[in-house]
């Protein structure tokens, strides 16, 4: 795979039913990354053995990037659903971190109140934003945003406020990032679909900006149009799109553990 200038080499391993992994070197940090699932009974029954096999596997940490339902108001828009998604996930043995999506708020009825009751289910502590989280392992910065499909929920008056701190974190998170291996970070929506990209154009911007100074050290992990990829859509930034809905299934990715750069 292509290297950045700063030595950045990801290995992506794709996870199906039932396929082997191979071991990783002792000391590698290896996470698991998913989204966009499950949309049916059925599909929660394939993310149950999906859970099985992160939970065989010697991860560090899973991140699900949203979209744990469709935004029917008996799914992912209801109360009952994401209670249920809350059970199953508290299977999974590793730490756990989900970011929201649009079919659990910015897509239902009453987006605020559903953004509430996804933040008192899932975010790790209360808070304002509570659902963007930062932490390091392996020498890297991992951040999540609350950046969701559907065109960001622009024209919606929150819009504006939640970009303001989804800049302003991403920021810290960069400024953080420098000084260690690089940055990796997570939300939902896929800001590069042109056919929907208006709601998404302060953080093109600020992405191609970190393309520029931080070449090769940016990775971003989204979902939302649910077909996996592994491109550049900017320079210096590396994207990962998960697999979602009809394909139940997960990555593996592994960073290395190389000492921080040093400082300019």
């Amino acid at each position: 795979m292509r290297r950045g200038k700063r030595g950045l080499s990801l290995i992506l391993v794709l996870v199906f039913a039932c396929a082997s992994l191979d071991s990783l070197p002792s000391g590698t940090p290896a996470f698991g990354v998913l989204g966009d699932v499950p949309y049916s009974d059925g599909e929660v029954e394939k993310l149950e053995r999906v859970i099985d096999e992160m939970n065989a596997q010697p991860l560090d940490f899973v991140v699900h990037v949203g979209d744990i339902g469709s935004s029917a108001p008996d799914e992912a828009c209801g109360d009952a659903w994401l209670e249920a998604r809350k059970r199953q996930f508290s299977r999974i043995r590793h730490r756990f971190v989900l970011v929201p999506g649009d079919n659990e708020w910015s897509d239902c009825r009453d987006p605020m109140a559903r953004l509430a009751k996804w933040r008192a289910l899932f975010c790790p502590s209360p808070g304002e934003y509570c659902e963007h989280q930062r932490w390091e392992a392996g020498g890297w910065v991992f951040a999540t945003l609350n950046v969701p499909g559907n065109n960001n929920n622009l024209g919606h008056p929150e819009h504006a406020p939640r970009m303001a701190r989804v800049l302003s974190d991403l920021r810290a998170s960069a400024l953080q990032a420098e000084r260690r291996n690089g940055l990796v970070i997570f939300f939902q929506a896929n800001p590069f679909d042109t056919v929907r990209r208006s709601g998404y154009e302060e953080l093109v911007n600020e992405l191609a900006a970190l393309g520029r100074r931080m070449p090769g050290r940016v990775i971003v992990i989204h979902g939302d149009t649910h077909l996996h990829k592994d491109d550049a859509p900017l320079p210096g930034l590396r994207r990962i799109e998960t697999w979602g809905s009809p394909f139940v299934r997960w990555l593996r990715l592994s960073l290395p553990a190389s000492p921080a750069p040093s400082p300019r």
